[in-house]
């Protein structure tokens, strides 16, 4: 019995050796380069411009973005090794590579081929960054609630709103933005009437705002976007006008993925600094791995990050085969990965004692960002939702909006 799949040959994951090699030189580059600059970034909120440059020479911010638009190639599951390896090391710098996919995934899927054009290749080479303007004070996971306007003027939409957490956006050239551009028939179609569009942030209105101090994430917090009276250009809507809502959903749907990886890479990072450890401190003439109370936390850490990392390679993969049954598995994976990361980095600091709360010791940091993965890109209670409505919609053919 496999329900709600329909064979067990959907619960196959295959692997390159592709993709073995370009996990080795992301992982070279992470323990040379990413690993001696933690502490610093951790103090100074800030990750240096030669740390990104090299990951742009390196072709990390291709991945994923097809060879016709000067990227990489690779899908789905190549970004998620290149997140998690990346996310090992420092995850700021993991979400500051590969935010741009926010903007990337749908202008590819659902823009025209000028908008594909135009502001897809400047970003697979690294000379500009993207950043996704969605959420906003009222609406966060009730993506229908957003409450930013674009009213048509002649040729031109004008946007007004403030968006809130924005990652990426002080550094970002594009933005994807949503807003309301005609108001919803009725209750139960909240989601109809929002269009996405592409913005430049240089254009008159624009304004990156405040930076939000949040626990996790240091070197890439988010930012406050206002767009005030901003005049966008009718051939920067990308998809259907009033029909933003699916661009959106879909957009987070594939996007989740990421986040599952980030939080695989997370608990590797701190799983590898609690198992050194133990290795290297003793205690009581002994070395700590010796006693049962340390052995046992790290075999049930190296045990839920494997399954971790399974379920994520397996989202992954029906991602890439286009299968619809890939929103179950992202939002699984991205609740379960999340969640065992921030046990797994709780556990990584008991395991240094007093150490693990220094800041110089470099491990509290997993925790603080564990935490943030299991907030953003849709919490796990929506996840939970999501999970529930694709069972309910497989087993009985319905699809709920409300539980």
């Amino acid at each position: 019995m496999v329900f709600p799949f329909k064979s067990i040959k959907d619960f196959n994951v295959e692997l390159t050796d592709e993709m073995e090699l370009f996990r080795k030189t992301v992982r070279e580059f992470v323990d040379n380069e990413l690993m001696p600059k933690v502490v610093e970034v951790e103090k100074t909120g800030v990750i240096p411009e030669e740390l990104i440059q090299k990951g742009v020479e390196l072709g990390f911010t291709g991945v994923g973005i097809p060879e016709e638009y000067d990227g990489q190639g690779g899908g789905t599951l190549m970004t998620a090794i290149l997140m998690e390896e990346l996310s090992r090391g420092m995850p700021a710098y993991g979400t500051a590579i590969l935010v741009n996919g926010l903007f990337t995934y749908p202008v590819l899927k659902y823009g025209t081929e000028e908008q594909k054009r135009k502001y897809i290749p400047p970003i697979a080479k690294g000379e500009v960054f993207a950043a996704h303007a969605n959420t906003e004070p009222a609406a966060g996971s009730d993506v229908a609630g957003i409450q930013a306007t674009a009213e048509k003027k002649g040729d031109k939409w004008v946007i007004n709103g403030r968006k809130i957490f924005i990652t990426g956006a002080s550094k970002a050239k594009f933005l994807l933005v949503s807003a309301r551009t005609s108001q919803p028939p009725e209750k139960r179609k909240r989601w109809w009437g929002i269009t996405t569009f592409i913005v430049e942030t240089d254009w008159p209105g624009v304004k990156i705002g405040s930076k939000f101090d949040v626990i996790g994430l240091s070197g890439e917090h988010p930012d406050e976007v206002i767009l005030d009276n901003v005049e966008v250009p009718e051939e920067n809507v990308v998809g259907p006008v009033n029909e933003g809502f699916k661009i959106l959903l879909d957009t987070y749907d594939h996007s989740r993925v990421g986040i599952a990886a980030q939080a695989v890479g997370i608990a590797q990072g701190a799983f590898e600094k609690a198992f050194n450890y133990a290795l290297q401190r003793t205690a009581f003439n002994r070395q700590i791995i010796a006693f049962q109370a340390v052995s046992f936390k790290l075999a049930d850490m190296i045990t839920e990050i494997q399954a971790a990392r399974l379920l994520t390679y397996w989202a992954a993969t029906l991602a890439d085969q286009d299968r619809e049954e890939a929103i179950f598995a992202a939002s699984m994976a991205k609740t379960f990965a999340t969640e065992v990361a921030e046990k797994v980095a709780n556990l990584a600091i008991k395991i240094h004692g007093g150490v693990g709360v220094d800041r110089e010791t470099g491990v509290e940091h997993y925790l603080r960002d564990a935490i943030i993965t299991t907030i953003y890109e849709g919490t796990n209670d929506i996840q939970r939702l999501t999970t529930i409505r694709q069972l309910l919609k497989r087993a009985l053919g319905i699809d709920v909006l409300t539980m």
